[in-house]
């Protein structure tokens, strides 16, 4: 196979470096054949930013997919991770692989689309927990986000990706100046494609301005507690969703909350203590070992041991994903492909590698097509070309 050249290689900008836009350049920049630019306002070396969903996640690899497409997402991306936690892997460290048991005590009879997970099992009736109705357990892994989401920018830069801070006040702006217009103003060659990976920014970013993004708020609280190395969640009947994670570093992700709407980028102290109480209650070993030898438990117990609280706003948005690519006006009457990847809400984490893989194959589609542009490019199961359903 010939060799590509430098002067080959496709512009491509990708908008946004939280876990769902540094997955994603990393999946085009490895296809080969393009030069890769990420744009954004904040990047994972940053200080904490509410600005930052990424940051505040937990984040095991516990799918709660409903449809087909959703399923493929995080099962590919499932598969990337429990590669990369492999014992013996450089890699290894960013995750802790670890038994998972949920509980539920709503109308859910099965958990088909978990089924293939490693060990995964259904557990018999006398070990529910209070206010269960089923249970069952796994094996995965959870990632220790900040530091992930590092090592996924360190190997994009180590592959000669770009990055470029700036802020966007409408798509037009990098689809006819490229990342040149926050550097020396220079566009030296003119863009391929952009890239959407705008989260919540999709609802008030120029150009896309989409008004079924919205926030779901949630609300955390980290620990340090090396002696659990376990993980459990408890999604109650009234909706009430409690889940201790354990991370490589030993300390351990309580929660949470989905409150939707909500934009308060504080954590609310009232809110910590209920999340410590109910993490308590579902995994009584959270409190040190030797508070646990000579009286019953509380949440006073757990106040030695906690790092901070935080909160962050998923982006969610009705429809789900926006997996698809729509064509704009470039310059000197050039029509530029932009592709979306956006809306993940809560599970930006379990998805990333799955929905870049189909933002690549979309991406793929509509830079090799012949002719006119078409209208949309959207990807279901896999992506096809047509007017997208939402």
């Amino acid at each position: 196979m010939a060799q590509i050249n430098d002067e080959q290689l496709k512009e491509i900008i990708v908008i946004g470096a939280g876990v769902v836009g540094l997955t994603t350049a990393l999946r085009i920049q490895e296809k080969g054949g393009y030069r890769v630019t990420i744009v954004a306002e904040t990047f994972p070396t940053d200080p904490k930013s509410i600005r930052y969903t990424s940051h505040w996640a937990g984040a095991h690899h516990v799918s709660h997919a409903t449809d087909e497409r959703q399923r493929k997402m995080d099962q590919e991306t499932f598969k990337v991770l429990w590669e990369l936690s492999a014992p013996g892997r450089d890699t290894e460290n960013l995750f802790v692989r670890h038994q998972q048991t949920e509980y539920r005590g709503d109308d859910l009879s099965s958990a088909d689309w978990l089924e293939f997970m490693p060990d995964f099992k259904y557990l018999p009736e006398n070990e529910l927990i209070v206010g269960s109705r089923l249970a069952y357990s796994f094996s995965t892994i959870t990632m220790n986000t900040p530091v992930y989401l590092n090592w996924l920018l360190a190997r994009f830069l180590a592959q000669n990706g770009s990055i470029v801070r700036g802020s966007l006040q409408h798509i037009g702006q990098v689809i006819e100046g490229g990342a040149s217009i926050f550097t020396d103003g220079k566009a030296l060659r003119p863009v391929d494609a952009v890239v959407a990976c705008v989260g919540l920014g999709a609802r008030t970013l120029g150009g896309i301005e989409d008004k079924d993004v919205y926030p779901i708020r949630g609300q955390t609280v980290l620990l340090k507690a090396p002696w659990v190395r376990f993980g459990r969640t408890m999604t109650a009947a009234d909706g009430t969703y409690t889940y201790t994670m354990p991370r490589s570093d030993g300390t351990m992700l309580v929660g949470g909350t989905r409150v939707p709407n909500d934009w308060y980028p504080l954590p609310r102290p009232e809110i910590t203590e209920d999340i410590l109480a109910r993490a308590l209650a579902l995994t009584p070993e959270l409190a040190p070992p030797h508070t646990r030898e000579n009286h019953a438990t509380t949440v006073n117990d757990l106040l030695p041991i906690v790092i901070e609280p935080g909160c962050g706003l998923r982006p969610g948005r009705k429809g789900g994903i926006r997996l698809e690519a729509e064509w704009f006006d470039g310059p000197k009457g050039r029509k530029v492909p932009v592709v979306f990847n956006y809306g993940h809400a809560g599970y930006g984490f379990l998805s990333s590698w799955g929905s870049a893989s189909m933002a690549l194959e979309i991406l793929e589609g509509v830079l090799s097509g012949n002719g006119a542009p078409p209208a949309k490019a959207v990807a279901e199961n896999a992506s096809t070309i047509g007017t997208p359903g939402n």
